[in-house]
């Protein structure tokens, strides 16, 4: 009789470790943080939007180059089939001229023959056939008509757009991670329950053993013990199936190695929410108003193209003794370009930007009302979840009374040991039903602060 109740004691004083204290405020795991920061790391859609929004910085930067001088050295050989000449006629007349010239020089009389031995100048081709170039060029544009100060404010917005969501998505992350974390936090404390049951159910068979010896029991309860036994064995294997696939789960999650996981020991410890009223405004609504903002600029951006961009263009030769006769060796000048009509093209571009930033609009507004009603739900899903812990903690009270009782009446030769398994089944049921209350708690914890854009971890 000794060993049977030093086996009660035992079996309540374990289950009085699931009756843990409240944890204030969110307060996580250092392993499951580490899991957190390992599955962000890890997620494929944080990294590509990561990328895009890098892109986006990219397009900012080219914004802000459009206004940087382009220089560029230009170099090359040509050869022609000939030189390029004046004609005979005006190779006549340009040397008549050189020698009325020279006449005029000399004092020697118009009508007067051209002495000979005076040199003539040949006259120049107006292109030699070898051509040999080398020279600089600069292009500089100096007003754009708005159009690149408004398409680097979109992109602006666009990278603020991909960051916001980027962090939705780790916040989705991290909440899914917390979940599962949960779930093989349950899987434990089932695990703990069902060790618990084992171990007095060994007990149970010791005692039942020796009262069959002493004639004071009969081999039917030892069967309906070993029938026990084998539904234990039963939920052992569900237990260790359900482990093996959260590990896995956890595993591609956070790309966290196999070993290293099967090491954890969560366990459940129940929120209380500090400061419930907290409200920020989530990351999913800020995208979207950076969308809405991007399209806006856009379509400014599209309508600015009847403004006249201004430009400026250099040109410097290096090499002059191939230049034709009408080649200059530099030049420099500015000049304007405007659309006055584009066949209603950017208008219509802009007001197809404008009606995307109405849909954004209309996006946000009904994210608006679905986070709203999403925070009244969890809200609702919390309270239940308290209401439901104190009912099981009052059907734990009932069933580890009823134990006792049965017990005792067991002991007394008042009841069948079927009674007495019943009665601990009851206990392990009501002892885990109160692990799932607080994993139901968790969650509408981590439900309601991923809603008021207040998800810590």
């Amino acid at each position: 009789m000794q060993i049977k109740l030093l086996s009660t004691s035992r079996l309540f004083l374990f289950f009085s470790f699931f009756t843990t204290s409240v944890v204030c405020s969110q307060q996580l795991d250092p392993e499951l943080k580490k899991l957190i920061t390992k599955g962000l790391e890890k997620s494929h859609n944080v990294q590509i939007k990561n990328f895009d929004a890098a892109q986006a910085r990219i397009d900012q930067t080219k914004a802000k180059s459009v206004f940087l001088p382009k220089v560029t050295f230009n170099g090359s050989y040509t050869r022609l089939d000939d030189d390029i000449t004046f004609d005979d006629n005006t190779q006549n007349l340009l040397l008549a001229t050189q020698k009325l010239l020279i006449k005029e020089a000399t004092g020697i009389p118009f009508n007067s023959a051209f002495p000979d031995g005076f040199p003539l100048e040949a006259v120049p081709n107006l292109q030699n056939k070898d051509i040999l170039k080398s020279s600089v060029d600069v292009d500089w544009v100096l007003f754009t008509g708005l159009e690149a100060r408004n398409a680097f404010k979109a992109s602006k917005s666009k990278e603020a757009s991909l960051q916001y969501l980027a962090l939705a998505e780790k916040d989705k992350i991290a909440l899914n991670i917390i979940e599962t974390y949960d779930k093989l936090a349950l899987v434990y404390a089932s695990k703990k329950v069902l060790t618990t049951s084992e171990n007095y159910l060994k007990e149970q068979e010791f005692y039942v053993k020796k009262a069959i010896e002493n004639g004071l029991a009969t081999p039917i309860g030892r069967k309906k013990i070993e029938l026990a036994q084998l539904q234990l064995a039963g939920k052992m294997l569900e237990f260790n199936q359900n482990k093996q696939l959260l590990i896995e789960v956890l595993h591609q999650l956070t790309n966290e190695s196999k070993e290293t996981l099967m090491l954890l020991e969560p366990t459940l410890q129940p929120f209380a929410i500090e400061g419930s009223g907290k409200t920020e405004k989530r990351n999913e609504i800020k995208a979207l108003e950076e969308a809405e903002k991007a399209t806006l600029f856009k379509s400014k951006m599209e309508k600015s193209s009847f403004i006249p961009k201004l430009a400026l263009k250099g040109h410097y030769e290096f090499l002059e003794n191939d230049l034709s006769l009408f080649d200059p060796r530099w030049y420099i000048g500015v000049g304007i370009k405007w659309n006055v009509f584009d066949a209603n093209e950017s208008r219509l571009k802009s007001q197809q930007s404008l009606i995307e930033g109405q849909k954004y609009r209309q996006q946000v507004e009904e994210a608006d009302e679905m986070i709203a009603l999403s925070v009244v739900k969890a809200q609702l899903e919390y309270e239940a979840a308290l209401q439901n812990t104190d009912m099981i903690q009052k059907e734990i009270e009932l069933a580890e009374e009823t134990y006792e009782m049965v017990d005792k009446q067991y002991r007394n030769a008042l009841t069948s040991i079927k009674e007495v398994l019943d009665a601990l089944n009851e206990v392990e049921k009501a002892h885990f039903k109160l692990q799932q209350s607080y994993f139901e708690q968790r969650r509408a914890v981590a439900n309601l602060l991923f809603a008021k854009g207040v998800l810590a971890y």
